[in-house]
């Protein structure tokens, strides 16, 4: 994924169907600068992390 699409999933107001390592998550924040997003997945969304964007897969 880039990170221009990472935005604007993260700033969409519908569901849009990303995954990090085959499981489901929610795009929190993008740093541009750094080219990371902070997410958490659906299934323990206590535990946040930082990824790399190009990890995350947008899936159709």
């Amino acid at each position: 994924m880039n990170v221009g699409r990472a935005v604007e999933i993260m700033n969409a107001g519908d569901i849009v169907h990303v995954s990090y390592k085959g499981e489901q998550i929610f795009i929190q924040n993008v740093d541009e600068d750094s080219r990371t997003a902070r997410i958490y997945t659906k299934s323990n969304p206590d535990e946040e992390l930082e990824v790399d964007i190009l990890q995350l897969i947008e899936e159709q």
